[in-house]
């Protein structure tokens, strides 16, 4: 396997050669603008573009300046396509994104059929990478093993076998709550009920009626940090003191700020947290000296630029057979450590773990 090493961990001097350079590279980074997940789009765009003036300051991949374009495809899968056929269109080399998997999964069609690589920073549903497309990568993981995790952890820490699952519908929400159930019944443990919740509403005190009623152990909720701390919050405020437990998708600075002093002690899974990693500690000075806490996906984002430059310097290309050689073989130092792919492009380096929110912040528990 080629390793290959980081030219902006430390960005150099922008040499003679760069700065005569006039090819560009278009590369796109997409999710939703606007709405309850665009604090999840920032990180996203943060990491993409911290990473791409770093390289571009670096004399660029292959000598040739980084061109960043950012789209807004909402989330939604038509969108999203519609997003993937304009960025085919513009002669784009890469995406970062997109943000949400349903709108990943029929946007990855396009990018394939133009030769477009995805690395993608977010998407966790396992269909992404499980269809076989040729062209498709990412540095996040997969919700299947996500929920082996949690289930792992629920059992190991002996929170209760009175289970409680519920889901936002999506298809990351419902994915996991699926996976999540699976995993409890394979350890012989039959959730006490499995409910649903809409996206964007504001007042669950149906379902929290229903769910104090049931006097649960624990609450596993499988969505998003909006959702996450309304549930978490009106339950507090009902009585509730079962433990509950969330997935990377309230890996947000919004959920405290939506759940109040009911996020203490929410728990999560997110993959380990790059900021810890003392090998990152430049490039995380970096972002914060910009103003900006390089939490969730920004550095996932940042790991997965890492991972085209250094792809594109070995295959001496940005597309084509060559470039999804070098991605598919290569390894690569990056902010998230040492990275590289299995053959459906996952990361062989995507282990989950747990975390514990007290106040604005999120500590991983041993």
């Amino acid at each position: 396997m080629l390793k290959i090493a980081s030219r902006i961990m430390l960005a150099g001097t922008v040499s003679a050669t760069a700065m005569a350079a006039q090819a560009e590279v278009i590369v796109g980074v997409v999710g939703p603008m606007t709405g309850q997940y665009a604090s999840f789009f920032e990180q996203l765009t943060n990491g993409a573009k911290v990473a791409v003036e770093r390289i571009n300051a670096d004399g660029g991949v292959n000598g040739e300046q980084l061109v960043l374009q950012i789209e807004d495809d909402a989330c939604d899968p038509k969108q999203a396509v519609a997003v993937a056929n304009k960025l085919a269109a513009a002669g784009a080399q890469a995406v970062f994104g997109h943000f949400c998997s349903a709108a990943s999964i029929p946007a990855s069609d396009i990018y394939d059929e133009s030769g477009i690589v995805m690395i993608n920073p977010a998407a966790t549903s396992p269909m992404l990478t499980e269809r076989g497309v040729p062209t498709v990568f990412r540095t996040a993981g997969r919700d299947d093993k996500q929920a082996l995790v949690i289930a792992d952890e629920i059992v190991r820490r002996k929170l209760g076998e009175r289970i409680a699952i519920v889901h936002d519908k999506s298809t990351h929400g419902l994915g996991i709550a699926e996976g999540v159930k699976a995993a409890l019944n394979e350890k012989g443990i039959q959730e006490i009920s499995f409910d649903s919740l809409t996206a964007g509403e504001k007042d669950f005190s149906t379902l929290v009626t229903t769910l104090k009623a049931q006097d649960p152990d624990v609450v596993y909720f499988g969505g998003y940090f909006a959702e996450a701390g309304l549930l978490v919050r009106q339950a507090r405020e009902a009585g509730m003191t079962a433990t509950f437990i969330g997935d990377d998708g309230v890996a947000s600075s919004e959920f405290p700020s939506i759940a109040g002093k009911a996020a203490d002690g929410f728990l999560m899974t997110f993959p380990p947290d790059p900021r810890q990693n003392p090998a990152s500690a430049e490039t995380v000075a970096a972002f914060r000296e910009k103003g900006i806490e390089p939490e969730g996906y920004t550095l996932y984002t940042y790991a997965a630029v890492e991972v085209f430059d250094q792809a594109a310097e070995a295959a001496g290309a940005t597309s084509g057979p060559a470039m999804v050689d070098a991605l598919r073989d290569g390894s690569f130092d990056t902010v998230m450590g040492t990275l590289d792919f299995d053959e459906k492009g996952d990361s062989s380096t995507e282990p989950f773990i747990l975390y514990k929110w007290e106040g604005a912040t999120y500590t991983p528990l041993p």
